[in-house]
C-alpha cells in the first residue's frame, strides 16, 4: 500500500522538559552545554535530546569532546557503515583514567584487548563467524526450559511476601546465571561479580571522581584477574559446554582468529554484556508496564501480546541508551562535515523516540507495529549477538508475573540509576501486592500454565489491538466510511498524515489509509467495495455493523509527507483520496500552499465530497469522468513549481503516468501510494532457488524455491522488519551490494529498480537463480 516517502520534520524546537519554544539561535547555546552526566539526559535521554531531533540532529558537544547523533535514520547509517564509522572507541574510557589508576591496574597485569563489541574488519568478521552458531535461533531454544525454571524458583521465593525488591529478588541474579550457564563459567561468587559489573560500566562508561578511580580501578583489575582464573579452569574441561568453552577449543583450532589475548578480554567483556543489559532492560520493562497500568491489564488478559510489548518496552526504555564510533575519514552526516577522527555519541534512546520513523514516537503502545525496528540491539555487522536470548529471558519474565501476579504495582519509592553515557535501569525497583488475591492460592495449576513463544523478533502479523465501530456512513453506492473507536474509551494513538491501519476481520487482513483528522479521538477509514478483488472489501461492506469490535494493526506511515517543501500538488484517483485528504487537512494547518485535484468515474461515486468542499474548497479540483473534466496531468506536472512535491495516491496507470512524466525533475519530486501489489505471490512450480551473502553478518543463506528471501534471513537470526509481506509497504526493504533483483514489489520507482540498489525482502528475487550480496 504506501510506496516511496521522504522523512517529516518538525520545524519547531522546543526546550527540554520545559516545553517552551527555542528560536533557532539558541541552538548552539543547546549544544555548546550538553553534557550526557547532567539531570537532563540521565533522567530521560530521550527527551534530553528532543530540540537536537527536531532542529540540529548532529551536534558537537565540547564538554564530552564528542559529536552527538540523535536522529534514526542518522543513527542506523553509523551502524550500518562499519569501515567509515569504526566501532574501535566503544570500549574506550570516556573519563580519562588518572595516573594513580592507570599504576594500579598496571600492578594487576590488566591488558583489555579488543573484542567483537569493539574490533574492526577483517578481524571482527572472522571471529564473528567462528563464534556464532550458539546463537542461532534453533539453537537457543534448549535454554528456555533453564531460564523458567530459575524464574519459577525466585518467584516462588517471594510470591507470598506481598513486597520485595524485583532486582534483588529476581532480575539481577537471574540474568546472571543465564548469561553463565550460557558461557559455562561456575556459578560462584555472585556478589563478588556484581561488584565487578558495576566497577567496569562505571570505568568504560561513567564519570568517577579521582578517588573513585582508585576504587574502581582496584575492581576492574581483581575483574581481570578473575577472569583470567576461569579461563584456566575451563581449559581443564576439554569436553565442557557453553560459548566460551567453543570459544577455548576455537583458540585451539584456529589461533589466528581467536587469539589468547582475545578469549581472555572476550571473557571479562560477555560476563558483564551478557547479563547486565538484560537485567537492566528487564528492569525498565517492570517500571514501565506498571507505570502504563493499561497495558499491563491488557497482557495480564491476552499473554500473546506479550513478544511485541517486549520489543516496545526495549524501544521506550531499552536498557543501552547510546553506543560510539570514530571516523576513519572525513565524512559528511545529515549535512554535517566530520573530520577524520571524529568521536561519535549515537544514541539509540533518542532515535527510538523519533517520529519520523515512529507514529507518536514519546507514546508507550504495546500495540505498536514496527516496535521492532528499535536500535536499542544497534544494528549491522555489530548488532548484538545475544539479542534473541535476551528477548527469551523478558518474555518469561514478564509471563510468569502477569500469570502469577497480575495484581502486581509498584510501591512508592524514589528511583536512582548509575550515572553513565550508555546503560539505563533502575538500582531498585521496589514492588506490591496482596498475597491473598494470589491467582494460585484458588487456582494452584497456575504455577505450571506457561507459555513459550518462538525465538526472535515477533511478527506484525501477531500484534493487534481492539477497536470499535462507533459509526458506519455510506459515503456513495459503493464506499463506506468507518469511525473507530477503543472499545474502553481509551485514547487511540496519534497519527500522521499519510498513515495506515490494518482491518482484521473474518479471515481477512486488509489496510486502509486513515482520512480523519489527526488528533481526533477516533479513527476514520473509507472502504471501497470490490467485487472483482480478494474478497476482503466485500466481507466488510456485508458484515460489519456499528457497535461491532474489530481487531486493528497500526497506525503506521510509510507514505510520509516532507513538511519543508515550498508547494505541494496532491492528486487522488478514486478512493485514493483518503491519504491524500489527511496531508491537505496537514498542509492547511500548517498553511502551507497546496493544490488538491481528485479525479473519478463520476462525481457520484467521489467520497468525502461534502468535507472536501468544506475544507478545502479553495484548493479543490475535482475531475469526474462522466462529466467530461478528465485530469490533463501533463499539465499539472508543467506547473509544480520549483522545489515542489507531488504526492499521489490512486489507480496504477495514475501513478505508472506520473512517474514517467517526472523522470527528469529532482529526486523527491514525485511520492506515490499504491492501492494494492497486484501479483507479487509465490509459485514455487515456477520459481528457482538462489543465494543471498550477507555482507555485514557474514553469513551465506540458502533461499529455496518455495520460500521467500525474508523468512530464510530471520531464519539465520538476523532482524528485518516487515508488514505486509506482498512488496506493498516497504517495510522490509534491504541495501544490495552486487547481484540482479527480479523486483516483484510496487514500492521501488522506475529508476530505483533501475539502480538495483534497493530490494523488498518479502516478495523480490534473484534474477533466474543468481546470487545476491545484501548489506544485513
Amino acid at each position: 500500500m504506501p510506496g516511496s516517502a521522504s522523512p517529516q520534520t518538525n520545524p519547531g524546537g522546543t526546550c527540554p522538559f520545559s516545553g517552551a519554544q527555542m528560536p533557532d539561535a539558541d541552538l548552539p547555546m543547546m549544544a555548546d552545554s550538553f553534557d550526557p552526566f547532567d539531570g537532563p539526559y540521565q533522567l530521560d535521554p530521550a527527551e534530553a535530546l528532543r530540540w537536537s531531533r527536531d532542529q540540529l540532529p548532529v551536534f558537537y558537544a565540547p564538554k564530552l569532546g564528542y559529536w552527538v547523533v540523535s536522529r534514526y535514520d542518522d543513527i542506523k547509517a553509523v551502524f550500518r557503515d562499519n569501515i567509515l564509522f569504526s566501532p574501535k572507541n566503544v570500549l574506550e574510557k570516556i573519563t580519562p583514567a588518572t595516573p594513580d589508576a592507570m599504576e594500579i591496574l598496571k600492578s594487576y597485569d590488566y591488558a583489555m584487548n579488543r573484542t567483537m563489541v569493539n574490533e574492526d574488519e577483517p578481524a571482527h568478521m572472522e571471529r564473528r563467524r567462528a563464534l556464532m552458531d550458539h546463537f542461532i535461533p534453533a539453537n537457543l531454544e534448549q535454554h528456555q526450559d533453564m531460564i523458567r525454571r530459575l524464574t519459577r524458583e525466585k518467584i516462588d521465593a517471594f510470591i507470598d511476601s506481598g513486597r520485595v525488591d524485583l532486582v534483588d529478588a529476581m532480575l539481577y541474579e537471574v540474568p546472571l546465571l543465564v548469561a553463565l550457564h550460557f558461557l559455562g563459567v561456575p556459578e560462584d561468587e555472585i556478589a563478588t561479580l556484581r561488584t565487578f559489573s558495576v566497577a567496569h560500566s562505571v570505568n568504560t562508561w561513567g564519570k568517577p571522581s579521582d578517588e573513585k578511580q582508585i576504587a574502581v580501578a582496584h575492581d576492574v583489575g581483581r575483574f581481570w584477574q578473575y577472569a583470567g582464573q576461569v579461563i584456566e579452569k575451563m581449559r581443564q574441561q576439554p569436553d565442557g559446554t557453553g560459548w566460551m568453552h567453543h570459544t577455548i577449543r576455537m583458540n585451539q583450532e584456529i589461533p589466528e582468529v581467536v587469539t589468547d589475548s582475545y578469549v581472555h578480554s572476550m571473557m571479562m567483556a560477555i560476563i558483564v554484556a551478557a547479563h547486565e543489559t538484560t537485567s537492566l532492560a528487564s528492569t525498565n520493562m517492570f517500571k514501565t508496564l506498571l507505570t502504563n497500568r493499561q497495558a499491563w491489564d491488557d497482557i495480564c488478559a491476552d499473554p500473546s501480546l506479550i513478544p511485541n510489548a517486549v520489543e516496545e518496552c526495549l524501544r521506550y526504555a531499552g536498557s543501552i541508551v547510546a553506543w560510539r564510533r570514530q571516523t576513519t575519514a572525513p565524512t559528511t552526516l545529515n549535512g554535517i562535515d566530520l573530520p577524520e577522527g571524529a568521536k561519535l555519541l549515537i544514541v539509540q534512546a533518542s532515535g527510538n523516540q523519533d517520529d519520523r520513523h515512529f507514529e507518536d514516537a514519546a507514546t508507550f503502545d504495546i500495540y505498536r507495529d514496527n516496535a521492532v525496528d528499535h536500535l536499542t540491539f544497534g544494528y549491522g555487522a555489530h548488532q548484538c549477538m545475544g539479542k534473541n536470548i535476551g528477548r527469551m529471558e523478558m518474555r518469561i519474565f514478564l509471563e510468569e508475573m502477569t500469570r502469577r501476579l497480575p495484581h502486581l504495582r509498584l510501591a512508592e519509592q524514589e528511583f536512582t540509576y548509575l550515572p553513565n553515557t550508555s546503560f539505563r535501569g533502575p538500582d531498585h525497583l521496589w514492588v506490591e501486592w496482596n498475597p491473598a488475591q494470589n491467582p494460585e492460592r484458588i487456582t494452584p495449576a497456575l504455577r505450571e500454565a506457561d507459555r513459550d513463544f518462538p525465538v526472535g523478533a515477533p511478527a506484525r502479523r501477531d500484534i493487534a489491538r481492539k477497536v470499535r465501530v462507533r459509526d458506519l456512513h455510506h459515503e456513495t453506492d459503493g464506499i463506506i466510511r468507518l469511525t473507530l473507536e477503543d472499545p474502553q474509551n481509551r485514547p487511540l494513538p496519534r497519527w500522521s498524515a499519510g498513515a495506515h491501519i490494518e482491518i482484521c476481520v473474518g479471515d481477512y487482513d486488509r489496510k486502509y489509509s486513515l482520512c480523519g483528522t489527526p488528533g481526533d479521538d477516533a479513527f476514520q477509514i473509507a472502504i471501497l467495495r470490490e467485487d472483482a478483488g480478494r474478497g476482503g472489501s466485500c466481507y466488510i461492506h456485508d458484515t460489519v455493523q456499528a457497535g461491532q469490535t474489530l481487531k486493528m494493526r497500526g497506525p503506521h506511515n510509510l507514505f510520509r509527507m516532507d513538511e519543508t517543501a515550498p508547494h505541494y500538488t496532491l492528486i487522488a484517483g478514486g478512493i485514493g483520496i483518503t491519504p491524500i485528504l489527511a496531508m491537505a487537512d496537514r498542509l492547511k494547518h500548517l498553511g502551507k500552499p497546496y493544490a488538491l485535484h481528485y479525479a473519478g468515474r463520476a462525481l457520484r461515486s467521489m467520497a468525502l465530497l461534502d468535507r472536501l468542499r468544506a475544507d478545502h474548497g479553495a484548493a479543490l479540483t475535482l475531475h469526474p469522468s462522466d462529466q467530461g473534466q478528465r485530469m490533463d496531468l501533463p499539465a499539472l506536472v508543467a506547473t509544480v513549481p520549483d522545489g515542489g512535491q507531488i504526492y499521489a495516491c490512486g489507480p496504477a496507470d495514475l501513478l505508472t503516468t506520473l512517474e514517467t512524466l517526472t523522470a527528469d525533475h529532482p529526486a523527491g519530486t514525485f511520492h506515490f501510494e499504491h492501492f494494492s501489489a497486484g501479483s507479487s505471490g509465490l509459485d514455487p512450480d515456477k520459481e528457482l532457488p538462489f543465494e543471498v551473502e550477507l555482507a555485514d553478518s557474514g553469513l551465506l543463506v540458502q533461499v529455496p524455491r518455495d520460500g521467500t528471501m525474508l523468512d530464510a534471513i530471520l531464519a539465520a537470526g538476523i532482524d528485518v522488519g516487515s508488514d505486509c509481506r506482498e512488496g506493498l509497504c516497504g517495510s522490509c526493504e534491504v541495501t544490495v551490494l552486487e547481484g540482479d533483483i527480479d523486483h516483484r514489489d510496487v514500492v521501488l520507482t522506475r529508476a530505483e529498480r533501475q539502480e538495483n540498489r534497493r530490494v523488498m525482502s518479502c516478495c523480490s528475487r534473484a534474477k533466474n537463480g543468481g546470487r545476491l550480496k545484501l548489506a544485513l
